[in-house]
């Protein structure tokens, strides 16, 4: 742990392993959130979730808790940002790239999971017809979905990643995240993606657009993605222990200024430097 921590007057949290794991919301993180803001302090979440929509995310906020109202940046929502009006979209994911896509004035031309493949004898119209396929978190990601998105990348498309995280917690333990499909689909193609989410340009945009400048802290459970946000927007980083990052990874870098066992405890430390 850093010997301080700078005032924070913007914060930055992470949703999985921070404020939930799975479906369970972490104790004594909605209060800590709300501590925050009635000291004044601008609170934007940024989450490399994909599949869920900014509502959803909202909702389970709600029943963690915390009291509106709530911003929500998703991984989704960056990549958005990086579509042009009118462009048509392959989606390899959920509903919260299909919404954040069609906010951003995309269309929604096809989802890689569904329809035939193209060694079905079906053909493939879609994955020629597509500007961009963007990629995050799709628990019904299988082979043909992996060769439709392939082959609309080698048609010429944009491969736009949501994020590269590799895992996500879950209660039963790490589950394969958004950024193991989107490997899958970049070796195929043979291509290096655009990536939006943490810690990458079109978050720090997103988020710079909601909280501007001055000092603040990034609060997440991923040196990776948390951690590396952090230094790309200039902020101090908490880290989490309820999450991926566990006590037998320490240290890690970059360097916390703040290691706490979760949100509340990270919440406490903050008020108690600002405070004083």
């Amino acid at each position: 742990m850093a010997d301080s921590v700078s005032p924070v007057r913007s914060v930055v949290i992470d949703l999985d392993g921070v404020m939930w794991v799975g479906d369970d919301c972490i104790a004594g993180a909605g209060e800590a959130v709300n501590r925050l803001a009635a000291a004044g302090c601008n609170v934007v979440f940024v989450t490399n979730m994909s599949r869920l929509t900014v509502v959803t995310q909202q909702e389970r906020l709600a029943r963690c808790g915390v009291r509106p109202p709530t911003e929500v940046v998703t991984s989704a929502v960056a990549a958005a940002s990086l579509l042009a009006p009118g462009d048509r979209v392959m989606v390899c994911g959920g509903e919260g790239i299909a919404e954040a896509a069609e906010s951003a004035g995309a269309v929604v031309a096809c989802y890689a999971s569904d329809g035939p493949s193209a060694h079905d004898g079906g053909g493939a119209p879609a994955e020629r017809a597509v500007d961009a396929v963007v990629v995050g978190m799709d628990p019904r990601f299988d082979y043909a979905a992996c060769g439709r998105a392939m082959r609309a990348v080698r048609a010429g498309a944009r491969l736009i990643g949501t994020n590269h995280d590799p895992t996500y917690p879950t209660p039963g333990g790490l589950e394969a995240g958004g950024g193991a499909i989107l490997a899958a689909v970049a070796a195929a193609a043979e291509v290096e993606p655009v990536l939006a989410g943490k810690p990458n340009d079109a978050t720090v945009s997103c988020v710079r657009e909601r909280l501007g400048s001055g000092p603040g802290m990034v609060i997440g459970d991923r040196p990776d993605s948390d951690g590396l946000l952090a230094e790309a927007l200039g902020f101090d980083f908490a880290l989490v222990l309820t999450g991926v990052t566990s006590h037998d990874d320490l240290p890690v870098s970059p360097t916390p200024a703040l290691v706490a066992e979760d949100l509340a405890g990270v919440v406490d430390a903050v008020l108690g430097e600002t405070a004083g």
